[in-house]
């Protein structure tokens, strides 16, 4: 009876010690969707605000690529990110312990959806999918819902033909990232692509939030002179993730800081939530189920 009761009582203080053990440092990877330098700075102001909550060094990653963050959460060297539902679904099945969805995104109506938006230049005479046959097709990150999963499964329903070169479009062409495809639609290098926005507010400002009001606000872009040419059904937005295996206080301290973020400093919010927002809610796996099956039976993992 006392060796059980002392294994306990030893369970429950290690499980204590555990959740309150110290970091040394704190890790926040950055999805692509701009040039890395754009992305560093648009989350310095949580960076400082971080290493001030946890009292640790607080460093920002910005991989090339979705699989670059999604690595570093299963692999342990990246501790926190806003991942899209897609890359959420890929570290989910590759690892169902490795993170936690903790927050989500909402847009300024109160609506925590967003749209995979197709798009093109004005003056390419290209206004709907049916204009795009035979014209060249670009699609962002393989990791990204919007830029890839959604519109890969949603425009072949559309089109009656596959996203394989050749087929309907002439050829279908990874980019690398949302910038990425709108700077080539801008300049004219492919003739449309896909990016992701809230599609609130207004076109010529690349609407509220998304990488089309980032471009815009970075000088990128003259929205006055793209067309949106398709649109997907609404996509949950994806979800702030803490790695399950830190503390549970730094846990708590970091969705505390991000929920709080719209209220404590609403410019630092808006350059890390990509425009205009209300800020962040709470948010749990349920909202991803739907996402996980069509990345499974689509990609695979």
């Amino acid at each position: 009876m006392k060796t059980t009761l002392a294994l306990a009582l030893a369970a429950t203080t290690a499980l204590s010690s555990a959740a309150f053990a110290e970091i040394s440092e704190f890790r926040i990877g950055i999805l692509g969707g701009e040039n890395a330098q754009d992305r560093l700075n648009s989350y310095s102001c949580l960076q400082n605000y971080a290493s001030e909550e946890l009292g640790v060094d607080v460093k920002l990653f910005a991989p090339a690529d979705y699989n670059g963050v999604i690595q570093g959460l299963l692999g342990g060297t990246i501790d926190m990110a806003w991942l899209g539902a897609s890359s959420y679904a890929a570290t989910y099945l590759q690892d169902p312990e490795a993170v936690e969805p903790v927050l989500i995104k909402v847009n300024v109506d109160g609506s925590i959806g967003y749209h995979s938006i197709g798009f093109a230049r004005r003056d390419a005479d290209v206004t709907s999918l049916e204009d795009m046959k035979g014209k060249v097709f670009g699609f962002g990150d393989p990791n990204s819902t919007s830029g890839y999963l959604i519109p890969s499964i949603e425009i072949p329903e559309e089109t009656g033909a596959t996203m394989d070169s050749g087929d309907y479009f002439g050829e279908v062409k990874f980019t690398g990232g949302h910038e990425q495809t709108i700077v080539a639609v801008y300049n004219g290098d492919i003739d449309a692509g896909v990016t992701w926005a809230d599609a609130q507010g207004n076109w010529e400002d690349g609407y509220n939030s998304g990488a089309l009001r980032k471009a815009v606000d970075a000088g990128l872009v003259d929205m006055n002179e793209m067309v949106q040419i398709w649109k997907s059904k609404v996509i949950p937005e994806g979800p702030i993730v803490l790695r399950k295996a830190l503390p549970e206080d730094v846990r708590a301290k970091m969705t505390d800081l991000v929920d709080g973020l719209h209220e404590k400093d609403e410019d630092c919010a808006y350059g890390v939530a990509a425009g205009e927002t209300l800020g962040f809610q709470p948010v749990t796996h349920d909202t991803y189920t739907s996402v996980i099956e069509a990345r499974k039976a689509k990609i695979g993992g």
